[in-house]
């Protein structure tokens, strides 16, 4: 079992592997031949073979493994669904309980940046052709690894002052540190990838390039229509977690905390108002905590912070005269009601894309990611960054040919 730390906001929840555990855990694994855990990966990161190279103490064997396929490996080591993805396949399911894939993934990455392992190089060779990615977020991250290995030259566009899209912005420190992040896009930055920041690129900028990636994520929020929605001390949760992960302790976190949403977002909310500082933090979920798309695991990290969760609520008015000071609720049963003292209400409840326009209608230009399938994890936007990287190489390949 993870042992669970409660820290400060920018603490690590939960503790990692040290060689002894680590090995000991990959001696579990029953080396399967046709392994079911390495098909639960949506990157292919192959969870199957680093396994079997930390069982046999071949640590940069495993660390190799996991960049060369996943160059966000140290990331999703920390917030993959593990539980419904690789650690569900696995074949000691019916035995006992599944490898801890993701920790052993972490265990790999932290011994690569302790050691100061190369895995990753830019390429001796360089292609004329040059490529725009737009966004800093997952997918462009893994399609800009992609490229640039394969000899591409790479720019990537981020209108903030640092890459990592929600990877940075949006998602508490104590789930995801940023030095995490950052040692991610040092991996990539090796391969040649130039990040420009602050820039918002223009279409006459982006006819010098010979393809153009979209990965701008989904930033702008979904708001109910209820009564008192512009109140101050209303917030979305990107807007929350943006600007808690900007100033910290000095952020205006709130005193009384709702938060509105039953997914790993509302529960990332929840935890950044208490370790802040927040009095009282309560989530409240339209349906119930079986049916919430959270993760169970930290849902119980959230619980033993002292965060309390109401289910089977939707939001029905918000009152105030400037700020908020009662969230009005509806029970799923058209019968209860709920009203619940507080000062800042934050809704978890979806995020949605700027419109594109006709940008797509273009031969060279390629979307993937939250844009496209409408926010999914960070490991599937890898997944589809990868795939969006093949079919810019395929498609360059084809116009070359021409």
């Amino acid at each position: 079992m993870s042992k669970v730390v409660r820290g400060k906001y920018t603490s690590e929840a939960v503790c990692g592997f040290n060689h002894r555990t680590a090995v000991e855990e990959a001696a579990r694994c029953l080396l399967c031949h046709d392994a079911p855990c390495s098909k639960g990966c949506p990157a292919g990161t192959d969870p199957a073979k680093f396994i079997r190279s930390i069982r046999f103490r071949n640590i940069k064997g495993a660390a190799e493994t996991i960049r060369e396929n996943n160059p966000l490996g140290g990331t999703c080591a920390r917030i993959c669904p593990y539980d419904r993805l690789c650690e569900e396949a696995c074949s000691r399911c019916g035995i006992d309980r599944p490898i801890e894939i993701g920790k052993l993934q972490r265990y790999a990455i932290e011994q690569e940046e302790i050691f100061e392992m190369n895995i990753l190089e830019a390429p001796e060779t360089v292609r004329d052709e040059k490529i725009a990615c737009i966004g800093a977020g997952p997918a462009s991250l893994a399609c800009s690894a992609e490229l640039a290995k394969a000899g591409y030259q790479v720019t990537v566009f981020e209108r903030e002052e640092k890459a990592g899209g929600v990877l940075t912005y949006g998602i508490v420190p104590s789930r995801l540190p940023q030095e995490v992040v950052e040692h991610d896009i040092r991996q990539i930055e090796k391969l040649g990838v130039e990040f420009q920041f602050g820039k918002e690129v223009s279409v006459c900028e982006l006819s010098a390039f010979d393809a153009v990636f979209l990965g701008i994520g989904l930033w702008e929020p979904k708001l109910p229509e209820i009564d008192g929605i512009h109140l101050k001390g209303v917030y979305s949760a990107l807007e929350y977690l943006k600007e808690a992960r900007i100033k910290k302790e000095g952020f205006e976190k709130g005193t009384k905390v709702v938060v509105v949403g039953g997914g790993d977002v509302a529960v990332d909310c929840a935890v950044t108002a208490k370790l802040l500082g927040a009095e009282e933090v309560r989530m409240v979920y339209r349906r119930t905590l079986e049916e919430a798309p959270g993760n169970m695991t930290e849902f119980q990290y959230a619980l033993s912070l002292g965060i309390g969760i109401t289910t089977n609520m939707a939001p029905s008015a918000l009152r105030g005269k400037e700020r908020v000071e009662f969230a009005e609720f509806k029970g799923r049963d058209a019968l209860s009601e709920l009203k619940i003292s507080c000062d800042t209400v934050i809704f978890a409840i979806g995020q949605r894309g700027a419109d594109m326009g006709k940008a797509m209608e273009a031969d060279n230009v390629f979307a993937a990611g939250d844009i496209v399938n409408g926010g999914k994890t960070a490991v599937e936007a890898v997944a589809e960054g990868k795939a969006a990287a093949a079919d810019i190489i395929k498609y360059l390949d084809m116009k070359g040919v021409k």
